[in-house]
């Protein structure tokens, strides 16, 4: 599969680089990313070697990009589609401290999904997110993403605990 760059409202969505692996330690080790998106101990190593696996798409089973400003680039957060197989995927997503509250995740979540059903064939995408976690369920209500239901236990998140998730999906056929 190969790279592609997006663009949003306000955002780019680009392919990782190395360089951006110092922003990604400082974001996985913010509390509110660290609970939600567990990554284990992070150094700068880890950090590079996060920002190498999510630039190879080589697989085909995932697609992640990089939020950044369009106008200086600074890293604003990440999107993905993973478990990419059989039309259905999974979107992911975080935000620095600075990007939250702006709209960045939904954009992000809003380009990318468009762009993985045109470009990938993709018929349901679904996005699951800790019940706790309110600005996740914000972000998948605005981005068009329909609840489903609750998934009970169904994921061990960064604080070790097993959390009920939301589950909310869209389909290809579904109004934009």
């Amino acid at each position: 599969m190969d790279h592609v760059v997006l663009a949003a409202p306000g955002l780019l969505l680009r392919p990782w680089r190395e360089a951006d692996a110092p922003d990604v330690l400082a974001a996985l080790r913010d509390p509110a990313v660290a609970t939600w998106n567990p990554q284990g101990d992070m150094d700068e190593a880890r950090a590079l070697d996060w920002v190498r696996l999510r630039a190879d798409w080589s697989g085909g089973g995932h697609v992640s990009l990089a939020v950044a400003d369009p106008g200086d680039t600074a890293l604003l957060g990440s999107v993905s589609m993973h478990g990419i197989g059989g039309g259905n995927a999974s979107v992911g997503y975080w935000t620095v401290p600075a990007a939250r509250g702006r709209g960045v995740a939904t954009g992000a979540v809003r380009r990318l999904t468009t762009w993985s059903f045109a470009a990938l064939g993709l018929h349901r995408i679904e996005l699951c997110h800790a019940v706790a976690n309110v600005a996740s369920c914000r972000v998948a209500d605005r981005a068009g993403y329909l609840a489903e239901g609750t998934l009970r236990q169904s994921y061990r998140y960064g604080d070790g605990r097993r959390h009920d998730e939301h589950l909310h999906a869209r389909l290809a056929t579904d109004p934009g």
